[in-house]
């Protein structure tokens, strides 16, 4: 339980906050007074610190060489174009990767492989053709299998691989369905 000078409506606290109020005018014209002696010495270590940083400035382009060199990684010229700043990063990063790292980053990243991969990404490897060939795969392979177990024939390993396909065709008609239903892109 708090004590009597801690309860925020104790007389004693009351008494204090009267002393407060009035000594607060006095405290105000010192403070005032303070604060016009400091602002004239903030304005003069502001110049002070003006004349300093000139006379101390180097580049912009000095520095970063510096810690750029420093590190032993090229700095990259200041107006590249998007082709020659990816050339630059890819470069900046294999070289912090292992030799067989390095050799299939290079494989990957070859303008064909990546063309390729967007185009596969975009239109065949749909994750909702993927989605809905894994699931309708998964229902069927198992309708299948529990009815070959029931009547005692055997399956012949196909079926996956079909149910995935026809799955997956689903998936791309939905996708397109919804597309021109929404006005949505792909």
């Amino acid at each position: 339980m708090p004590g009597p000078e801690q309860a925020p409506h104790s007389p004693e606290r009351n008494n204090e906050r009267q002393r407060d109020i009035e000594r607060a005018p006095e405290v105000l014209d010192r403070k005032a007074e303070k604060a016009t002696e400091s602002r004239e010495e903030v304005e003069k270590n502001i110049e002070k610190a003006r004349t300093e940083a000139q006379q101390e400035a180097i580049s912009g382009r000095e520095v970063s060489g510096g810690e750029n060199k420093a590190k032993g990684e090229e700095t990259p010229p200041p107006r590249m174009s998007h082709k020659e700043s990816y050339k630059h990063t890819m470069k900046v990063v294999r070289s912090e990767m292992s030799a067989p790292a390095r050799t299939f980053s290079k494989v990957i990243h070859t303008p064909v492989v990546e063309r390729t991969s967007e185009v596969v990404g975009s239109t065949v490897a749909r994750p909702n053709a993927i989605l809905s060939g894994s699931f309708f795969a998964t229902l069927t392979v198992l309708a299948l299998y529990l009815t070959a177990r029931h009547y005692g024939f055997a399956l012949s390993g196909f079926e996956t691989i079909g149910a995935f396909i026809v799955g997956w065709a689903v998936g791309i008609v939905f996708d397109l369905l919804r597309g021109m239903i929404t006005g949505k892109r792909l």
